[in-house]
């Protein structure tokens, strides 16, 4: 069985949950003594100078892992096409990071659909400037065929398992099944609502089963608004 890594979007402590992370340091400190991963979303956003990643990477345990949203420039603004100079100085300043680099993810907009020849170019572009993980969130229908899940096992990238699921299979892993990466956006309130126990302790069960076929299992809550995403991580990864 693999390492289940589970963590938050960011690493900010809410005052609610600041007993559950004691000592001192910064809000990174403190949460990477809890848990062993975070998902860094800033990066969608805006740049960050590799000396930036190299502080993150230095303030957190050996055995902790960032995965790294990929800029809106590419997915949202240039739809995957012309991507080739702010991709290629993204990597660079992620790598940063060092061994401390886990998947990067792609998060695609709603309304872009899956071309075969724009997704191929794309990611076989990707795939050879960077042999770790790479996930991939789809929010348009037509990710969800077998034509697109082939494509993105070509490459080897996984296809996010999203909750609220976009569409009815999109709350299951798909594409490449060497890395499974779940998103809980918070249901049925998206970004605040805190998932039950019952959830949880299901999902734990899909983790370990997913960590014992061989893959490698990242878990992020993104239902931060509330703060609701630091406690579903903790309760989870007690479990994991």
């Amino acid at each position: 069985m693999g390492l289940i890594r589970i963590g938050t979007a960011g690493w900010s402590i809410p005052k609610a949950y600041a007993e559950a992370f004691p000592g001192e340091g910064t809000h990174l400190e403190r949460y990477a003594r809890r848990l062993n991963a975070t998902e860094i979303n800033s990066s969608f956003y805006r740049s960050h100078r590799p000396e930036t990643y190299a502080r993150w990477a230095e303030a957190v345990p050996p055995d902790f892992a960032f995965s790294v949203k990929v800029p809106r420039e590419i997915t949202h603004r240039a739809r995957l096409r012309g991507f080739e100079e702010a991709l290629a100085g993204f990597l660079y300043e992620a790598s940063a990071l060092g061994e401390k680099l886990g998947p990067l993810l792609v998060q695609l907009p709603p309304s872009l659909a899956f071309e075969p020849e724009v997704a191929a170019a794309f990611f076989a572009w990707f795939r050879a400037r960077f042999d770790r993980g790479i996930a991939c969130e789809p929010r348009h229908r037509s990710w969800f065929s077998p034509e697109a899940d082939e494509t993105l096992w070509r490459f080897r990238v996984a296809r996010v398992a999203a909750d609220p699921a976009p569409e009815g299979c999109s709350s299951e892993p798909g594409g490449w099944p060497g890395l499974v990466y779940f998103r809980l956006h918070g249901s049925p309130q998206i970004y605040r609502s805190a998932y039950e126990p019952a959830f949880l302790e299901e999902l734990a069960g899909r983790l370990h089963a997913a960590s014992s076929a061989g893959a490698e299992v990242w878990c992020i809550f993104d239902n931060t608004a509330s703060g609701a995403a630091l406690g579903n991580a903790v309760f989870l990864r007690e479990r994991c």
